[in-house]
């Protein structure tokens, strides 16, 4: 399961943007070549987050579909069967792939004021950051 590690990194990624604000949303795009089930990316990023100043923060996952591009014919393509990576204006096969391997944080819906550390040792909580991926 990827999924994991891919959080991990989403983490770290809006961890370090969120400059001591609470995260609301994490917007991730993902493309269709990376052979993530969006279901567990989410189940993962609840793990990965509860407990952490991101718990309760939502992940909004836009799936980018595989674009190619005809060295041939300069045609673009989406591909709708993952098996037929043709070009859909010649029927060549020179094409590069020019959408659909991102896996990119686009941007974070930040609050408005700090609540970590500061509120979770108000309430007593003594749980640290998220420890590193194996």
């Amino acid at each position: 399961m990827h999924e994991m590690a891919l959080c991990h990194s989403i983490y770290t990624i809006a961890d370090g943007a969120r400059d001591g604000r609470p995260v609301e949303v994490v917007h991730v795009r993902v493309g269709a070549l990376r052979q993530v089930v969006p279901d567990t990316l989410e189940y993962c990023w609840e793990l990965l987050t509860e407990w952490t100043p991101l718990s309760g923060a939502r992940l909004e996952i836009e799936h980018v579909p595989v674009t190619l591009q005809c060295r041939d014919c300069g045609s673009r393509t989406v591909v709708t069967d993952a098996l037929m990576l043709s070009c859909g204006g010649c029927a060549g096969w020179h094409v590069d792939v020019v959408a659909g391997e991102e896996l990119l944080v686009e941007s974070l819906e930040l609050g408005d004021s700090p609540v970590w550390p500061q509120a979770a040792e108000a309430r007593g909580d003594r749980y640290g950051p998220v420890p590193p991926a194996r």
